[in-house]
């Protein structure tokens, strides 16, 4: 790496930080506000094992966003309308785990595809097709908030009232089906929040690394407690911390916000995976062999 000064001022330059701080309240806001419903909506995707639905859809809203910019559209309906569109494809096709994947696997290269084509026909400002692959939360403005509160809004209102039965289907859906549960009208529901919500994390974190904020929180707070409780609410805890600490430390440099999310995300998970570790009960030697 590199001891020139000049590098290490573009990752971390806090020269005038205060006043740029006062700049970035719609930020802070939105980071916290993705922190929460992202932390929430993890704890679902690990415990129906879809984190490769997540990085499926995030393509085709990144595809959606980047045609919508071609156009001269707004950018967030796009990215709403390529994640949406993923998410109830991959619930109404998918209703096995291999047939799910299989799914997301075609609809992957395709949507990053279309993505790339429509951005290399775009004519407009660099920072735009950037921002739409590492984020941009910095261009956050009251408009862009007051969408994402709304969006938001919708998507913890809908987790929370299906938050027991979509539990009870996650963890064991035979037995749920057997005991009345609407199993298969549920993966769709969630398939739809979890498009809004991957849709709302593009426009800040970009569509190569949403899986920080919607896989990483909920796998690093499995690591350490079991208690259906305890796992969302550690995990809103630790995409809080990952978002907002990524905004402060975003404000002191010159580039994207995401290496910052994503950074801290994984700091946290090995942390988790250390301390899930020392707690776990040591495996005797008759156990082992059996």
């Amino acid at each position: 790496m590199s001891d020139d000064p000049g590098f290490w001022q573009r990752i971390f330059d806090f020269r005038d930080y205060g006043e740029l701080l006062a700049l970035v309240h719609n930020s802070l806001i939105a980071g916290a506000v993705l922190g929460v419903v992202g932390g929430l909506i993890s704890a679902f995707v690990m415990m129906r094992d879809m984190p490769f639905a997540v990085h499926g859809i995030s393509e085709l809203s990144f595809a959606g966003a980047s045609g919508f910019l071609l156009l001269g559209q707004s950018v967030v309906v796009g990215s709403l309308t390529g994640s949406i569109g993923a998410a109830l494809l991959i619930g109404a096709l998918g209703t096995r785990a291999r047939d799910r994947n299989s799914i997301i696997g075609v609809l992957m290269p395709f949507g990053l595809g279309l993505g790339v084509l429509f951005l290399s026909l775009y004519k407009g400002r660099a920072n735009n097709k950037f921002g739409l692959l590492t984020g941009q939360i910095a261009a956050v403005d009251t408009p862009h908030l007051a969408v994402l509160s709304a969006v938001s809004i919708i998507v913890v209102t809908g987790l929370l009232i299906v938050w027991r039965p979509l539990t009870f289907a996650s963890t064991d859906p035979e037995l749920a089906a057997a005991r009345g549960v609407p199993v298969r009208l549920l993966s769709p529901v969630f398939m739809l929040l979890l498009g809004l919500t991957v849709a709302m994390s593009v426009q800040i974190v970009g569509a190569l690394l949403v899986l920080s904020i919607v896989v990483t929180p909920a796998a690093a707070a499995m690591r350490v407690t079991s208690s259906p409780t305890l796992v969302p609410l550690l995990s809103v805890a630790f995409a809080v911390v990952a978002m907002v600490g990524g905004t402060l430390l975003e404000l002191g440099s010159y580039v994207p916000i995401s290496p910052y999310v994503t950074t801290i995300s994984f700091v946290i998970y090995l942390v988790c995976r250390i301390v899930g570790a020392l707690r776990a009960p040591p495996t005797s030697a008759l156990g082992a062999v059996a």
